[in-house]
C-alpha cells in the first residue's frame, strides 16, 4: 500500500503525555476543510435491495456510495456495522476491520483510525453473539445492577473484537403501545427508564465502548403509535416525561453520545432542533460528547420533512442543530459547501463538531502513536458468562400476572401437555428485532437464527421428565386461521390435562412481523385470529394457562376471569424457553413485575399510568374505561408478601431538605421469593396538572421464607419537582402524598409530607433515589 507523498509524521497530536485539549488543536491545525468533513461521516459496505434493508429507505439511500478507498480518501469518522450487516464470524469481521483501519492509517494523509459502531441493543447485533432478552424485559426485572452487569458483558465482546461504539440504550418512554418498538423500550415510567438505562450506560462504558442515547427526543409518543409519526406534546408534558432518562443518561451517567430521534415536535425535527441537541442537551444539562444522527436522518430533513430543498442544506440545518456524525454514511455532510449562504457560520459548525469527534478518538486511544487494530482471532461471543447473565435476566423477566385457580406451578401429576399457538414451537419468536436472529437472519434464511436456541416444547419436555408434550399452531400469526388447524388445536386441548396457550408477536422489522421497528399495530387486541383461538380452547373446559410472548403489552381484559393462569413474557431472549418451563413448572419462582400496563380492552387509550387527573378512568366522565386488566408494576409470585405503611422521618422538610421513608416487607409464605417494593408520590394541588400518582423508587427485595427487611428510600426534595407556569423547574411548597405497594393499584395507607419555604427553581437536580435494604439479619 503506497503511503501519500504529504504524510504527517510523528505529529504532536499522537503523543499521549500531551493534555486532550493540546492534541485536539494541533490536529485541527493541521486539517484541510475536506479532512474535517471527513470526519463527520462513516462508510457503509453494504448494499441491499427493497425486501433486504434492516434500516429505513436503505435501498434507495444507500444507492451511489462510492467504492471505500474513494470515499475515504480524505479519512472517515466511522465505519458502520461491519460485524452487524452481513453474516461474518468474529475472525473474519475483524479481518475486515483491520483492512479498513490500516488503509486509513497508510494510505491517507494524517491517518485518523475510524470509530467502529454497532447495534447491541439485545447483545452485540452479529453472528452468534449472545441474544439477551429485550428491554422491556430488563425492564421487569426492576434490577439496575443485572442490567448493568449484562452490558458490560456486551461491551466486552464488543471492545474484544474492534468496536468502539455501541447505538444503545433506548430511552423512549411509551405512552402508546401500538408503537412497534414497544419491546425496544423500557416501559412507560421515565424513573424506570432513566435508572436502568443509566445502569446500562455505565456498564458498556466500563467496558470501553461508548453508549448512545437514543432516540432524542419523542420517538416513542408519536401521533398515533406509528412509525416516524410526529409529536404532539407541550414543553411541560416533554420536559416531565420524555426527557428525564435522558437527563439522568448525561448527568449520572455520563453517556458519551446521543443519537436524535426521526420525529419532530411541534413541527420542527429533531434532526434540525438547535433548542433540543444544543441548548438543552449541551447548555442545561453540560452534555460534552458526540451527537450522531439516526440513519439517513439528515437527509430525511429533504426527503421526509420537507425543511431542507437540496442535500447541502440539510447538511448545513443538522449541523448548526448539533449533530457531529452523519450516520450511516456521509452523503450531506460531504457537500455542505455547496452554494452555502453563509459559508463562515458552517466553518465554525464543522470545526466544533470535528472538535467533538477528536476528541472523543483521542480519548479511546485511536490517536496514540502506535496505535493499532486488534489482530483477528477467534471470540467466542455466546459463553457461558453470556448464557448465565440471558438465563438470569430471562428468569426474572418473567411476571405472572394471574394464577386464580393454582393452576401453576405444574405438578408432577401433569402428565398430558398442549402447547398451542402460532410461535408455540419458535425459538425466534423470544427474540427482540434488533437481535441479529431477526435483525439480519431473515435475508439468509440458509442459516437460521444462526445461534443455538431450543423452543418451549423442547424445554418443557426437558422440566417434565416424562410429560407427554404435544405441539398444534392452531392457527398463523397474522391472516385467516385454517378451520382444521383450529380443529386440531381443540382437540389436543380437550385430550390433555393442561393447555399452554403461546400467543403474542413475533418481530419483524416495517411489517415483517407484529412488532418491531415499523410493524406498529392498528389497536391493541391479539394479532390475527389468536384471540379465536383462546375462545377456542377455552372452551374446552381443560385449563387454559395463557402465555403472552410478546413485545408489546395486549389487551387480556376478556381471559381474566377464565384463563386458569396467565403469564407474561416480553421477548425473554436465547434463555427465554428454559426460563419459561422453569416458572412453569415451579424451578423457578416468578419475580418480574410490569413496567406498563396490561389494557383491558384493544381500544383503551392512551396507555399511561401518569396521566393527569382528566386523564384516568374517570368516575361518570365517559362511557369509556380505560382501566386497566393489570395495572403497572402488578407481578405475583409462588409466595405471598406482605408490605407496612410508610414511615417517615420527619413530617415536614424544606424545598431543598431530604426525607427518608421506609417501609417493611415480610415474605410470608413458604419459599423463597423476590418482589419489587414501589414507592409513590402524589401531589393533590399544584399549579399545572400532576401525575395521581408517580413512581419516587423502587428497590427488588428478595427474601427466605418467613424473613423480613426494611426497605428504605432517602428523596431529595428534587424528586418532587415538576415544570411550572413558567417552564422552569421547580421544587413548590405544599403536602405531597407517599404510599407503598407492590403494585400501582395495592398501595399502603397515606403518609403525608409537607414541603415548606418558597418556590425553588431547580438548576442542577438531584435525579435519584438513595434505596437501602436492611434485612433481619443485617439490622440485628
Amino acid at each position: 500500500m503506497t503511503q501519500p507523498t504529504d504524510v504527517v509524521t510523528s505529529p504532536r497530536w499522537a503523543d499521549p503525555t500531551a493534555s486532550i485539549d493540546a492534541r485536539v488543536d494541533a490536529l485541527l491545525a493541521e486539517m484541510t476543510h475536506a479532512e474535517k468533513l471527513a470526519q463527520l461521516g462513516s462508510y457503509w459496505a453494504d448494499k441491499r435491495d427493497s425486501t433486504q434493508i434492516i434500516a429505513p429507505m436503505q435501498d434507495v439511500l444507500s444507492q451511489g456510495r462510492p467504492p471505500f478507498e474513494e470515499a475515504v480518501a480524505e479519512g472517515i469518522g466511522q465505519l458502520t456495522r461491519v460485524f452487524g450487516t452481513t453474516p461474518v464470524s468474529p475472525r473474519q469481521g475483524m479481518e475486515q476491520v483491520q483492512r479498513s483501519q490500516r488503509h486509513l492509517i497508510d494510505a491517507t494523509r494524517l491517518g485518523i483510525p475510524a470509530i467502529v459502531h454497532e447495534e447491541c441493543l439485545t447483545g452485540f447485533t452479529t453472528l452468534g453473539a449472545t441474544v439477551y432478552p429485550a428491554s422491556m424485559a430488563w425492564a421487569a426485572t426492576f434490577d439496575p445492577e443485572l442490567v448493568r452487569e449484562m452490558a458490560h458483558a456486551i461491551g466486552a465482546d464488543m471492545a474484544a473484537v474492534g468496536v468502539h461504539q455501541g447505538l444503545s440504550p433506548v430511552l423512549d418512554v411509551v405512552t402508546d403501545y401500538r408503537w412497534g418498538r414497544v419491546e425496544e423500550t423500557l416501559g412507560e415510567d421515565p424513573y424506570v427508564v432513566g435508572t436502568l438505562a443509566t445502569a446500562y450506560v455505565q456498564g458498556l462504558q466500563d467496558a470501553g465502548i461508548l453508549a448512545t442515547l437514543k432516540h432524542f427526543a419523542g420517538h416513542a409518543t408519536s401521533r398515533g403509535g406509528r412509525n416516524h409519526a410526529p409529536v404532539s406534546m407541550g414543553e411541560r408534558e416533554l420536559r416531565d416525561l420524555v426527557l428525564p432518562p435522558f437527563e439522568m443518561a448525561v448527568r449520572v451517567g455520563r453517556a458519551a453520545s446521543v443519537m436524535n430521534s426521526y420525529t419532530e415536535l411541534d413541527r420542527v425535527p429533531a434532526a434540525a432542533d438547535r433548542w433540543l441537541l444544543t441548548e438543552l442537551l449541551r447548555g442545561e444539562w453540560g452534555f460534552d460528547g458526540t451527537v450522531v444522527s439516526d440513519y439517513w436522518a439528515v437527509a430525511f430533513l429533504k426527503s421526509k420533512h420537507g425543511v431542507a430543498a437540496t442535500m447541502p442544506e440539510a447538511g448545513r440545518l443538522a449541523l448548526h442543530a448539533g449533530i457531529d456524525v452523519e450516520l450511516p454514511d456521509i452523503a450531506a455532510y460531504r457537500v455542505v459547501d455547496v452554494d452555502d449562504p453563509d459559508p463562515a457560520r458552517t466553518l465554525a459548525d464543522v470545526d466544533t463538531a470535528t472538535r467533538r469527534v477528536l476528541r472523543q478518538k483521542i480519548e479511546l486511544g485511536l490517536l496514540d502513536d502506535g496505535w493499532s487494530p486488534a489482530e483477528p482471532a477467534d471470540v467466542d461471543l455466546d459463553g457461558e458468562r453470556n448464557r448465565d447473565i440471558a438465563r438470569r435476566l430471562a428468569e426474572q423477566s418473567i411476571v405472572l400476572l394471574d394464577n386464580r385457580h393454582d393452576t401453576l406451578p405444574l405438578t408432577a401429576e401433569t402428565r398430558r401437555v398442549a402447547v398451542i399457538g402460532p410461535c408455540a414451537d419458535d425459538p425466534g419468536a423470544m427474540m427482540g428485532a434488533y437481535s441479529y436472529p431477526i435483525h439480519v437472519m431473515p435475508r439468509h434464511p440458509e442459516m437460521g437464527l444462526g445461534i443455538e436456541a431450543v423452543s418451549l416444547p423442547d424445554a418443557l419436555r426437558a422440566a417434565m421428565a416424562g410429560a407427554d408434550v404435544r405441539v398444534e399452531r392452531g392457527c398463523p400469526l397474522t391472516g385467516s386461521a385454517d378451520e382444521g388447524e383450529i380443529a386440531r388445536a381443540v382437540a389436543a386441548a380437550a385430550s390433555s390435562d393442561v393447555v399452554i396457550a403461546v400467543v403474542g408477536d413475533r418481530a419483524g422489522m416495517f411489517g415483517k412481523g407484529t412488532s418491531g421497528e415499523g410493524s406498529d399495530a392498528p389497536n391493541l387486541d391479539l394479532p390475527g385470529e389468536q384471540g379465536r383461538l383462546v375462545e377456542s380452547l377455552l372452551a374446552t373446559g381443560t385449563p387454559v394457562v395463557l402465555v403472552v410472548l410478546s413485545g408489546r403489552p395486549y389487551a387480556l381484559g376478556a381471559y381474566t376471569d377464565r384463563a386458569a393462569a396467565i403469564v407474561q413474557s416480553f421477548m425473554p431472549g436465547v434463555e427465554g424457553a428454559g426460563a419459561l418451563a422453569g416458572v412453569l413448572t415451579g424451578a423457578v419462582n416468578p419475580s418480574g413485575h410490569l413496567p406498563v400496563q396490561i389494557p383491558r380492552t384493544g381500544g383503551a387509550l392512551p396507555h399511561t399510568y401518569l396521566a393527569p387527573p382528566l386523564g384516568q378512568d374517570g368516575d361518570r366522565i365517559s362511557n369509556l374505561s380505560i382501566a386497566p386488566a393489570f395495572s403497572f408494576g402488578h407481578g405475583l409470585s409462588y409466595t405471598t408478601f406482605d408490605l407496612g405503611d410508610v414511615v417517615l422521618d420527619r413530617a415536614e422538610m424544606p424545598a431543598d431538605g431530604t426525607v427518608v421513608a421506609t417501609v417493611t416487607v415480610t415474605n410470608t409464605g413458604d419459599r423463597a421469593g423476590a418482589t419489587v417494593v414501589q414507592l409513590y408520590s402524589s401531589d393533590p394541588v399544584a399549579q399545572v396538572t400532576r401525575p395521581v400518582q408517580q413512581l419516587v423508587g423502587y428497590a427488588r427485595v428478595a427474601l427466605e421464607a418467613g424473613a423480613a427487611a426494611s426497605v428504605s428510600f432517602s428523596l431529595h426534595a428534587d424528586r418532587f419537582s415538576f415544570t411550572g407556569l413558567e417552564r422552569r423547574r421547580i421544587v413548590e411548597p405544599g403536602v405531597v402524598i407517599l404510599s407503598a405497594g407492590l403494585s400501582l393499584t395495592g398501595v399502603t395507607a397515606p403518609a403525608e409530607l409537607t414541603i415548606t419555604g418558597q418556590v425553588r427553581v431547580v438548576d442542577d437536580p438531584v435525579l435519584v433515589t438513595g434505596v437501602r435494604i436492611e434485612h433481619e439479619e443485617d439490622a440485628a
